[in-house]
């Protein structure tokens, strides 16, 4: 079956930095879009960012682009979000998926950012 994992989350201080991954099992990896979404309290969820299978294509909702950099390892069937410059308001649970915009999830990994 299709498994997410995501990881990496934690405590940020504005201006830092963060990397998420998510691995990935289950099906064919290189393959498919990989997406990463992301939900703060009491608002929407938001796409972040997506690649394609091999890493050609990627895109960034405007409030990340420039500081946050989606990325893929097929060979460890892994997705990464490098997040720099991070922001009070990127504070959420990040979740990372399959396919665009996605079919299965992760549980997801909460990142805050707070001094």
């Amino acid at each position: 079956q299709v498994v997410l994992v995501e990881s990496g989350g934690g405590l940020a201080q504005p201006g830092g930095s963060l990397r998420l991954s998510c691995a990935a099992s289950g099906f064919s990896f290189s393959t498919a879009y990989m997406t990463w979404y992301r939900r703060a309290p009491g608002k929407e969820r938001e796409l972040v960012a997506y690649i394609s299978g091999l890493g050609r294509i990627t895109k960034y909702a405007d409030s990340v682009k420039g500081r946050f950099t989606i990325s893929r390892a097929n060979a460890e069937n892994t997705v990464y979000l490098q997040m720099n410059s991070l922001k009070p308001e990127d504070t959420a649970v990040y979740y990372c998926g399959r396919g665009f915009p996605g079919d299965y999830w992760g549980q997801g990994t909460q990142v805050t950012v707070s001094s």
